[in-house]
């Protein structure tokens, strides 16, 4: 089975309290305690590693964001999906090949730019020709901003991710969905259902996958709380 394979299959036949826990590294070598620490398989967060290169979120030029996920694949055996943002504004057969060059199984793909949703059919349309280029060698993970750009009506989510599933997406991520509504969600979302974590605090994923979670991820969330640690040991260090 290739790794493509093997994470595809991940997904799949879960246990509801159960889900997927990939956990985000940022650079190499938090790839390998992850990775050390028995995880399947890992999915990097684009803002953790902008920051770990210096950068705000959204302003990694998309060469040296392709070559932080390259060594991160690098680093450890397990399966490793990519935050890719927007696409960086490359082609989907351009996208496709830069992603399989990178050496990774999957991809996260955003639906709005600048805090503005993309028009979904436009978006399910583009989405469509990355599936058609990647055919089965990449896991898309459709990302639908709507809660994160205000709208709390789980409606819109739904209907963006029928469109997303229609056009090839793997699972969806409704980010910012308040885990009060993820058994709505999961009642209206066909497949597998990717639910973002708080690193600390909130609900387990235990309880996210009770709810409907497929796949837990957690954004650049371990990298900050890594960042807050390493602040507090450096505070004791001048002290």
């Amino acid at each position: 089975m290739s790794k493509v394979e093997a994470f595809r299959a991940l997904h799949h036949h879960r246990a509801p309290g159960d889900p997927l826990v990939l956990p985000g590294p940022w650079d190499a070598a938090s790839a390998r305690v992850f990775a050390e620490a028995g995880f399947p398989a890992l999915a990097t967060p684009s803002a953790g590693v902008a920051a770990s290169l210096g950068y705000e979120d959204g302003q990694v030029p998309a060469d040296e964001m392709f070559a932080a996920v390259a060594r991160i694949v690098r680093a450890v055996d397990v399966p490793v999906s990519a935050d890719v943002e927007g696409g960086y504004g490359l082609a989907p057969k351009d996208l496709v090949e830069r992603l399989l060059e990178a050496g990774v199984v999957g991809c996260n793909l955003e639906d709005s730019a600048d805090g503005v949703l993309k028009n979904p059919r436009a978006h399910a349309a583009w989405l469509a020709e990355v599936r058609e280029a990647a055919g089965d060698r990449l896991f898309v993970n459709a990302r639908v901003d709507t809660f994160s750009c205000g709208i709390g009506d789980p409606g819109p989510a739904i209907e963006r991710a029928a469109l997303y599933v229609a056009a090839g997406a793997d699972c969806v991520y409704p980010i910012g969905a308040p885990p009060e509504i993820l058994p709505l969600l999961r009642a209206g979302i066909q497949g597998p259902l990717n639910v973002g974590a708080p690193a600390d605090g909130g609900p387990s994923p235990a309880e996210l996958g009770a709810r409907g979670a497929t796949r837990i991820t957690f954004g650049p969330g371990l990298q900050r709380r890594a960042a807050r640690a390493l602040r507090e040991i450096a505070d004791r260090l001048v002290r």
